[in-house]
C-alpha cells in the first residue's frame, strides 16, 4: 500500500457495486457532467498491457469480495480490506497496487491488468 508524508488515506470501496440497480439515463448523464463517478455495474479498465482504456469490465460485490469481469471471460478478484486500506488480491501471485486518481476514483494495477474504480476518500485521523 502507498503511504503518503501528510497522512495514511482510508479508501471506502464501491458502496453500490454489484447491487444489480442501473441508474436512468437521466441520472448516468448528470453524474458525469458533474464529475461523479457512474455507478452502472461496470470499471474502466485497461486490459493485457493495452494503454486502450473502455468501460468493458464487470464489477460484481458480494461481502468483502470484489470480482471484476473481463470482456474475454478473464477475471480478477479482490478482498476489500476492512480497516480502509482499499484491497488486496485475493487469488493469483500477482499483488493489486492502489493509486488515488482523485477524491472519488482509484486506480488498482494487478499484473498487467489496470482498472479505475469509484472510491470515497478521506483523510485518516490519528
Amino acid at each position: 500500500m502507498m503511504r503518503f508524508g501528510w497522512g495514511m488515506l482510508a479508501v471506502a470501496m464501491l458502496a453500490g457495486c454489484g447491487s444489480g440497480q442501473q441508474p436512468a439515463g437521466n441520472q448516468t448523464a448528470a453524474a458525469s457532467i458533474d464529475g461523479a463517478p457512474v455507478d452502472d455495474g461496470k470499471a474502466d479498465c485497461a486490459l493485457a498491457g493495452s494503454g486502450a482504456w473502455a468501460r468493458d469490465c464487470v464489477v460484481d460485490r458480494s461481502g468483502d469480495r470484489l470480482t471484476i469481469r473481463h470482456p474475454d471471460g478473464g477475471f480478477r478478484r479482490f478482498r476489500v480490506l476492512a480497516d480502509g486500506r482499499g484491497l488486496e488480491a485475493a487469488d493469483g501471485a500477482e499483488a493489486a497496487r492502489l493509486t488515488i486518481l482523485d477524491d472519488k476514483r482509484i486506480e488498482v494495477v494487478a499484473g498487467d491488468d489496470h482498472y479505475r474504480l469509484p472510491a470515497r476518500i478521506a483523510i485518516a485521523r490519528p
